[in-house]
């Protein structure tokens, strides 16, 4: 395999270009469309994919595309590029910023490298395969999760309540019951604040690979875990449905319990 930073100078090239195309849009009246599964798409998150698509096609015209809303282009390759242009089109519509531009690489079907790039507030979230992740911020935070000996004493997070009413494991609510409190909110931006150690615990439904592929480096190199609730791993062929991110992989058996129990 090529050195994963040479592609991660092209992926962060594509997204300076989609900064440009993003903020602009921000606070800004946009109108929102209703896709299939009823999640809003703006004309800021076509363009953004359309620039990230050309520059990535340009740069590796060998590698498959995978993007929330252009689709899949050359599936047979060995790298695939997955897009989310805007991770938390809710929050970006209603001038919240916390969402995030993602961008992540398979090798077969594994993630192997993945950002989260905050535009307004120019925070980046690095993650490669076998490297500790790296943190950008003007307003501080270090790579790191934290330990967390007990449930009990867990931050927990979901993006909305109505994404674990839809999976038909409500053992989810058990959980909740177990941890000291729940967050709603954050999309893709909770979990970087689980790589910076303040959130213990996301768990979530229904989740498309583009949600959460350059997820899982950062939070792996930042010292957590990151599956589905099964405790299988996350990549192409397993097509997760779930996704259960903690910052101390201690808890992982007992979390993994109750879910299943």
């Amino acid at each position: 395999m090529k050195n994963l930073n040479s592609y991660l100078q092209i992926a962060e090239h594509a997204l300076q270009e989609a900064q440009k195309v993003i903020r602009p849009y921000f606070r800004h009246s946009i109108h929102a469309d209703d896709k299939y599964d009823e999640s809003p798409v703006t004309k800021a998150d076509r363009e953004a994919e359309q620039t990230i698509r050309q520059i990535l096609k340009q740069e590796t015209p060998d590698f498959g595309i995978i993007g929330e809303e252009y689709g899949s282009d050359n599936i047979n390759s060995k790298f695939q590029w997955v897009i989310d242009p805007i991770d938390g089109t809710r929050a970006f519509i209603t001038g919240r910023p916390l969402f995030g531009i993602l961008i992540a690489l398979l090798y077969e079907g594994n993630p192997v490298l993945g950002i989260i790039d905050q535009p307004i507030l120019k925070e980046r979230w690095i993650g490669l395969e076998g490297y500790e992740s790296q943190f950008i911020s003007e307003f501080g935070g270090h790579i790191g999760t934290r330990k967390c000996i007990n449930l009990s004493i867990a931050e927990g997070s979901c993006t909305a309540p109505e994404i674990l009413d839809h999976s038909p494991n409500i053992r989810w609510k058990s959980l909740c019951k177990k941890i000291k409190r729940m967050s709603w909110g954050g999309d893709c931006y909770a979990y970087g604040l689980l790589a910076l150690g303040q959130i213990d615990l996301i768990i979530e439904y229904g989740n498309k690979i583009w949600d959460w592929a350059a997820l899982v480096p950062i939070i792996k190199g930042a010292g957590g875990s990151i599956t589905d609730w099964n405790g299988n791993s996350l990549s192409l062929q397993n097509n997760n449905k779930s996704v259960l991110a903690l910052g101390d992989p201690g808890l992982k058996q007992d979390v993994i319990k109750i879910l299943n129990f």
